[in-house]
């Protein structure tokens, strides 16, 4: 392996070199995907550090004419929305990803995580970008689906993270300037999102006399 790939299998992120994709958190999934007011909520969290820093952000909504507009507690409020069909939110986006040739590092959250996060991530990772996936602001209408999505992401090369572990690499410093404002957003609560369990099996399917 070379010097450059073990970096890169690192998974460090930097300000400079990310952004944020904000995927789909529309009214009409509001009542229909588990967890939702909590994953939003963590996304929140993510869109409010990525203005503090400066990383780009960009938001999606699909097929708006029949899901809705994003939610505005999201706090998405002056982005610009890009509509879609496509369940990957790369097509959509490629010009302005086009515009960043400096980027490494995709942090994204959202819905569907076997829909749109699925097929974003893996759209992604074929540009040769990493990326990360907070799993705290992901989620889906079925567990099943949205725990086999995190483990087959994973599979495939992404980062699986939580917002706050995204949040304090991004900040690297509890000496950076803005650190004592972004502080204050990681002491909000943070909510049960259901995903104990699979963090749980994770960890036992690592120990010697585990069994299938």
């Amino acid at each position: 392996m070379t010097m450059a790939a073990a970096r890169a299998s690192l998974g460090r992120i930097l300000p400079e070199s990310s952004i944020l994709f904000l995927c789909d958190m529309q009214e009409k999934l509001r009542d229909r995907v588990l967890y939702f007011p909590q994953i939003v909520s963590m996304a929140a969290r993510m869109l409010k550090v990525a203005r503090i820093l400066d990383v780009p952000i960009l938001l999606t909504e699909h097929y708006p004419q029949g899901l809705g507009s994003t939610v505005p507690e999201l706090g998405a409020q002056g982005l610009r929305t890009m509509s879609k069909t496509s369940f990957s939110m790369v097509p959509p986006l490629q010009q302005e990803l086009d515009k960043l040739p400096q980027l490494q590092s995709v942090l994204l959250c959202g819905i569907e995580t076997q829909g749109c996060i699925l097929h974003t991530a893996l759209d992604l990772l074929d540009r040769g970008l990493q990326v990360h996936v907070a799993v705290d602001a992901c989620s889906s209408q079925s567990e099943m689906n949205r725990l086999v999505a995190l483990a087959r992401m994973q599979q495939s090369g992404v980062f699986l993270s939580t917002s706050e572990m995204l949040i304090l690499q991004l900040v690297k410093d509890a000496a950076h300037p803005h650190f004592k404002e972004i502080q204050k957003i990681l002491k909000e609560p943070v909510p049960d999102i259901g995903l104990l369990g699979f963090l749980q099996g994770k960890k036992n399917s690592l120990l010697p006399n585990s069994r299938p």
